[in-house]
């Protein structure tokens, strides 16, 4: 009897012993996990692309490709033909390309209700066109060719023919930085999104049918958009497209990529004007 209660003392001491181990042991545990007093982090910042308002920084000299663009004079253009953000007023699907003839602006859609805007210069009285296309495909730098139709009226372009190899990309090249070529289904149209050297031809109407964009602009949005891009070209943004009878007609600042099909019979002017 004695035996047992001292056996079950020493059970019990040991029982404590152990339970008091594992209770320091425990705490230790929770010494090295615990946060308390540990500066919290803060949350990573959004990925919020800044306003465009930066003129100075958007339409500085750029070097690109090997070429060296020159700044812009921005302080000469109107300022809504300078690219910025502003309310979407297409209704448009974000991702897609509105081209507003009547107010000269390009509209490329984003999220949340926003658009980026940018100043073009159009066709001049007898080259406009409505409709919508895709993006085809994109060129840096791009070649020009001129038509043979141009070639005929103008034969000191004779050099940029396509059996001469066309006119290489440049500063001086009529497609600027960059050009979106524009399809409907698997036909070219002819018609481009390109840069231009002209920067005081945007926001008129003065080319013969293609949409071009300051060289600066015109590379922001070819960073941006990828092919397939759906393109609506439209006199009116809201208003419903109706397709001209001038839409055929070869512009003459398209060029003439390799295997392009000739949409119909261009039409005659006095001067190049791209």
């Amino acid at each position: 009897m004695f035996t047992t209660e001292i056996d079950s003392y020493r059970l019990s001491r040991r029982g404590f012993l152990n339970a008091a181990a594992l209770g320091a042991a425990s705490i230790a545990v929770s010494a090295c996990t615990t946060t308390a007093g540990r500066p919290v982090e803060p949350p990573p910042p959004a990925n919020v692309e800044p306003p465009l308002m930066d003129y100075a920084t958007m339409y500085g000299p750029v070097s690109d490709n090997g070429f060296e663009l020159p700044g812009i004079p921005y302080e000469k253009i109107d300022e809504q033909f300078l690219r910025q953000i502003v309310p979407d007023p297409t209704g448009q699907a974000p991702g897609t390309i509105v081209v507003d003839t009547a107010g000269h602006h390009l509209y490329f859609v984003r999220p949340g209700g926003q658009a980026i805007r940018y100043g073009v210069g159009l066709g001049r009285a007898g080259f406009e066109w409505s409709g919508d296309a895709v993006v085809q495909w994109k060129q840096k730098w791009p070649k020009w060719t001129p038509p043979a139709e141009m070639i005929a009226r103008q034969p000191e372009y004779a050099k940029y023919s396509a059996e001469n190899g066309g006119m290489p990309g440049g500063l001086t090249n009529p497609l600027g930085a960059r050009a979106l070529y524009l399809f409907e289904g698997n036909e070219d149209t002819l018609y481009r999104l390109h840069g231009s050297p002209e920067w005081f031809s945007i926001g008129k109407s003065v080319s013969s049918g293609c949409v071009r964009l300051i060289n600066q602009d015109i590379i922001d949005l070819y960073d941006r958009v990828p092919n397939k891009t759906p393109v609506i070209v439209t006199s009116g943004v809201g208003q419903e497209l109706v397709a001209t009878a001038d839409r055929k007609a070869i512009p003459i600042d398209a060029g003439v990529p390799e295997g392009s099909i000739l949409l119909g019979p261009a039409r005659a002017i006095s001067e190049p004007i791209f």
